[in-house]
């Protein structure tokens, strides 16, 4: 494979991962939500004839998780060797944390919703991880990108501002808003659909005098 169709296929790769994550996070999130659909999750029963929409949320969860992964390194590979190193490095952590701090969170709601009578301290352990540290690492991670973005001149400056504004409604917001999570696969579908445009628009692209062979 040329470095030209390399340089193709990593943004394609980074858009398609990235929907499939966003479309199955935030399915994921409404299904949560509609075994609760207000208020604070850790404090709310799951109604019994609403276990169903757990149930296939904490199925769903894997495979988000997987796919962020993807988009994560097809990201990476986009910006080449000129990221900054020290951004990069949260970029990394806070991405890794935020796939194990999710699929933590996934098996304790999973084992809490096995139990005949769930306990608080489960309840209240799945839900924390979820909406406190996941969500903030999320933030990180999208500050990270849109500040990456915006270095490099990879993305617009709407786009990196939009990630910004993300990422702080993420750090800030949290759990106190209901629906709020569902910020993160909305940006996180935005960011796909862009450079899916962006790909689609260099590949369409007639070669110049400047272009390498």
């Amino acid at each position: 494979m040329s470095p030209t169709t390399d340089r193709l296929d990593t943004p394609r790769a980074a858009g398609m991962a990235g929907i499939a994550f966003a479309l199955l996070l935030g399915a994921a999130i409404v299904l949560m939500r509609i075994a609760v659909p207000s208020g604070n999750a850790a404090d709310l029963p799951v109604d019994p004839d609403k276990r169903w929409a757990v149930q296939v949320a904490l199925e769903i969860v894997p495979f988000a998780g997987i796919f962020f992964l993807w988009f994560m390194g097809a990201l990476r590979a986009h910006t080449g060797a000129a990221e900054d190193r020290f951004v990069a490095t949260v970029f990394l952590g806070s991405g890794f944390v935020f796939v194990a701090t999710l699929f933590a969170s996934a098996a304790a709601a999973g084992t809490v919703l096995a139990e005949g009578t769930p306990s608080d301290f489960g309840r209240h352990f799945a839900y924390t991880l979820l909406s406190t540290y996941a969500m903030r690492m999320a933030a990180v991670f999208v500050l990270a990108t849109s500040t990456i973005g915006r270095m490099l001149g990879v993305f617009p400056r709407p786009l990196a501002l939009l990630g910004t504004v993300v990422g702080l409604v993420l750090l800030v917001v949290g759990s106190g808003v209901p629906w709020s999570e569902l910020v993160f696969p909305a940006w996180a579908l935005v960011l796909s659909l862009y450079v899916l445009r962006v790909r689609r628009g260099t590949a369409h692209r007639p070669p110049t005098s400047t272009d390498p062979p």
